[in-house]
């Protein structure tokens, strides 16, 4: 059981420009909600430990740069979403629980995790908050910071960001991280839009079901929530399984897209897709710097049969994943945006469960998802606190200095358990 000792709307320290901020097309076709996450940190003797007053102090500071989570989302005159940058503040809750930290040693994503530490409101549609955050005090010691942002605001990267800026500022560090680069308009269409490339998840309702009842949708299915972590040494196994010329991100995708497979049950001659959230600030030209507030990942699909995904040799799967992700450059991502420009967005925005022939991952290896300390020691785990619906796949760093990786994962009831069996498999047969 939760308490809720205070809520309240933070504010920033001193006044920001008030004005309506444009969203690019990749914000306007981000998934419309907000990404729940949860850190968890342990004990600390300190008496003024998650202090309310100093983390909501240093909340006030970081929110003076980062001044647009501090709006609300809302609609142009024509009905296109923006940010109302109006400085009415964040959501703040400080909340205590009962449970202790060790009742989340084996933590996995869920509505009740959510529902427990991460605040909500009743719709992501504007107008409505941009970012919610609840610091719970646990019995016995211990803290959980629930952090809710909306995805047309911001993307993973810039949520890391943000969330290290903040933990530097309370922790007087000196000098603070870059501030947030607010111009979205490098990501404008060209005049006229030039369609050179085509990507069929965006020509296309991105979470559609198909027709036919191979491919029908596992949205109405319960899911089921996994995290599962693979230690240094199995990932040196698995990279040495696929080929050292891999990187760790297309040998793990490759593995669980096949596992995922075959945990279905889906016929050889299906066709099945894989979704990757691709980070392309690196792959316009000029490049933007990771600190560009906003959206700039693009989904990226790659389509193959079942019979050649789970055929030998095993390095199939992460062969196409590196042969489609390469090709993403900068006339890639502007025919992308400007494709957008042409089409209604509203279609392409929403979130709801995948085909059962499906597979979506997000990869947050290589961000600073560790660099949250405020003063009182680092996170000792952090992860999505709720998965939407089936077919979902996201890569977190473990924190510390172990090396491994998280996947959390959700698929159908039915799947999940075989999922895990064949997941360890390989691992099982070279005794790690």
């Amino acid at each position: 059981m939760t308490e809720i000792l205070e809520s309240g709307f933070v504010v920033p320290i001193s006044e920001t420009p008030r004005h309506s901020l444009w969203l690019s097309n990749l914000d306007v076709v981000a998934a419309r909600g907000h990404t729940p996450l949860v850190y968890f940190y342990g004990p600390n003797r300190s008496p003024d430990f998650f202090s309310t007053g100093v983390v909501k102090s240093a909340l006030a500071k970081a929110l003076v740069p980062f001044y647009p989570l501090a709006g609300r989302l809302g609609l142009d005159p024509t009905g296109r979403v923006e940010i109302n940058c109006s400085g009415e503040g964040v959501l703040f809750v400080a909340a205590r629980s009962e449970s202790t930290l060790d009742e989340f040693k084996e933590f996995v994503p869920s509505k009740e995790a959510r529902e427990m530490f991460v605040p909500s409101v009743d719709s992501a549609d504007p107008p409505c908050v941009l970012l919610m955050i609840q610091v719970t005090h646990l019995k016995g010691g211990g803290a959980v910071l629930g952090f809710a942002i909306h995805h047309a605001a911001v993307d993973g990267r810039i949520t890391f960001h943000f969330i290290k800026t903040w933990c530097a500022i309370a922790r007087g560090a000196s000098p603070l991280p870059h501030p947030p680069l607010l111009d979205r308009t490098l990501f404008r269409a060209r005049s006229p839009p030039a369609v050179r490339v085509l990507n069929s998840e965006y020509t296309l309702h991105p979470f559609s079901s198909s027709s036919s009842s191979s491919s029908s949708s596992s949205s109405s299915q319960t899911a089921a929530a996994a995290t599962l972590k693979l230690s240094s040494r199995q990932l040196a196994l698995l990279k040495t399984r696929f080929g050292h010329h891999f990187t760790t991100f297309q040998a793990i995708v490759a593995h669980a897209w096949r596992c995922t497979c075959l945990a279905r049950g889906l016929s050889p001659d299906q066709e099945t897709k894989l979704c990757m959230a691709i980070d392309v600030r690196n792959r316009v030209n000029p490049p933007l710097p990771p600190h560009y507030l906003g959206n700039a990942v693009m989904r990226v699909p790659v389509s193959t049969t079942v019979a050649d995904l789970v055929s030998d040799p095993v390095r199939f799967g992460a062969e196409r994943i590196r042969s489609v992700t390469g090709g993403v450059g900068d006339e890639y991502v502007r025919s992308v945006i400007d494709y957008l420009e042409l089409v209604d967005t509203t279609k392409l925005s929403s979130r709801s469960g995948l085909p059962s022939t499906k597979l979506c991952v997000v990869s947050w290896l290589g961000m600073p998802v560790d660099d949250a300390d405020f003063g009182w020691g680092l996170p000792v785990f952090m992860s999505r606190a709720q998965l939407y619906g089936n077919g979902f796949l996201y890569l977190i760093q473990s924190l510390g200095k172990d090396g491994g990786i998280y996947v959390v994962v959700s698929l159908e009831q039915e799947s999940m358990e075989k999922f895990k069996k064949l997941f360890y498999e390989p691992f099982l047969r070279s005794a790690i």
